[in-house]
């Protein structure tokens, strides 16, 4: 076998300049513990009545009524994808379905110019301390990708679900026994939209908060980590790297020293922690000591308060790399605000579950698909300061990542259309289950005061 490469000009490549091919072998293995789990685990369910049976039969009534129009507006928001704060079509677009409805919606709310407020009040919900609870939407898109992660979809299930309770109400108020608050939350892709509302009380006065992502498996709870971002800045003294190399301190070596030490200490952290650094920044000619230097990095960790501890561990190694290199240094945390990792509430889950069951669907238990296999999302940082789920949806198959062309296509396919119905029935089952049952709108609360309560989001990290 020659090692000599033939690239498409007929030059020849020298050993080493393609690139090694990936292996597939513990995919593989993830895929066979998968379907061997899938094949077992069951979720169990809800033990909760939740509404009538009679107003789970309208409200899927409703939700088919709205269908063609949400087919619409998310083909729509496919066709004209906006990324993080720049969403202000796709937010004019959702708050004009609101008022062909009759809805008033606010657009620039809480601190976020293409963030959307609606609100909707059966009996009882002009009283005060009314059960109130939140339907969220995202609809911003990805730089080069669009809708790759299947926001659009996301914003129709969210939309779909109020526009059904809302119908409800209208026509009989006691059948929305409290209030029901949607919002559109801007920037989730690399930014915390949620976070900026939150500070500009966008969730005060709420009892619980739902929305739902797709996917490529049907999952009640899926594993989302809790993500800060990090920027290492080494300031050292240029020199000529011949003639006088030691009157230099190289800021390079230090950010090399940070970048191997990162990687050194991975070994002794948590299976599912994430750390990932790139040096942006080294220096410019051969010939002259750096004397700057910068790294750019992600810590990703499965519970708030592992993720504080990495934190820690990662500036530790930023600060000794400095010390090693004889240089300075700057450590900024956070240019947006942190995301937590996802609390989700079971009570809450139990009855999204028994709604998918009722539209075909039979969501996986937590733990069935690997928590190796984990993102972020900003809506941790809201299951933290109240109840809420996030469970997935499937509208791709499991091959199809997330972040792709390929799940943008799926994200408008057939399999999409067919969620976005079953996701919104399922998001305002839920919520109506909640309103209507009294012991599982308790147990929703009894939860989440067990797992420790409502934190102090904006200064967990100080």
């Amino acid at each position: 076998m020659s090692l000599e490469s033939t690239p498409r000009d007929g030059a020849p490549q020298s050993p080493g300049s393609q690139h090694t091919e990936v292996s597939t072998a513990y995919l593989a293995q993830l895929d066979e513990e998968r379907e061997a789990a899938m094949r077992s685990e069951s979720h169990p369910g809800s033990s909760f009545t939740g509404a009538a049976a009679a107003l789970h039969t309208l409200l899927e009534e409703k939700v088919a009524t709205h269908g063609p129009e949400m087919i619409e507006l998310m083909l729509d928001l496919a066709e004209h994808p906006e990324p993080a704060f720049e969403e202000h079509r796709s937010a004019r677009a959702i708050a004009d379905v609101l008022a062909a409805h009759g809805i008033e919606a606010q657009v620039g709310v809480h601190g976020l110019d293409t963030a959307i407020r609606a609100e909707i009040r059966g009996e009882g919900g002009d009283q005060e301390g009314a059960p109130t609870y939140a339907i969220l939407s995202e609809y911003d898109a990805l730089p080069g990708v669009g809708h790759g992660c299947g926001h659009n979809v996301i914003a129709v299930m969210g939309l779909g679900a109020f526009l059904a309770l809302a119908a409800l109400a209208q026509a009989d108020p006691s059948a929305v026994p409290g209030r029901v608050v949607f919002l559109g939350t801007p920037a989730e892709e690399g930014h915390t939209g949620k976070e900026y509302m939150a500070r500009e009380g966008a969730f005060e006065g709420l009892d619980a908060a739902v929305m739902v992502h797709p996917y490529g498996y049907d999952l009640a709870d899926q594993t989302w980590l809790g993500r800060r971002t990090l920027t290492v800045e080494y300031h050292g003294h240029t020199a000529h790297a011949s003639a006088q190399p030691y009157m230099g301190r190289n800021a390079l070596d230090a950010a090399s020293l940070m970048y191997q030490g990162v990687g050194l200490m991975r070994q002794q952290t948590p299976p599912t922690d994430r750390i990932h650094a790139v040096i942006r920044e080294g220096g410019e000619r051969a010939s002259v000591v750096p004397d700057h230097a910068r790294l750019d990095l992600y810590v990703r960790s499965q519970r708030p308060e592992t993720l504080r501890d990495l934190s820690q561990r990662v500036e530790d190694v930023a600060r000794g790399a400095a010390l090693m290199a004889g240089v300075g240094v700057t450590v900024t945390w956070d240019e947006h605000p942190p995301s937590l990792p996802v609390r989700t509430n079971e009570a809450l889950t139990g009855r999204w579950v028994e709604s998918q069951r009722r539209r075909g669907r039979d969501p996986l238990p937590h733990g069935v698909v690997s928590p190796s296999l984990a993102a972020s999302t900003d809506f941790g940082n809201v299951s933290y300061r109240i109840p809420g789920i996030h469970p997935v949806i499937r509208i791709a198959p499991s091959e199809i990542a997330l972040h792709t062309r390929e799940f943008a296509a799926w994200a408008v396919s057939e399999d999409a259309r067919t969620a976005a119905a079953d996701g919104a029935y399922g998001l305002a089952a839920t919520v109506l289950d909640a309103l209507h049952d009294p012991a599982l709108a308790t147990a929703v609360g009894d939860e989440f005061q067990a797992a420790g309560g409502a934190i102090d989001v904006p200064h967990f990290f100080d």
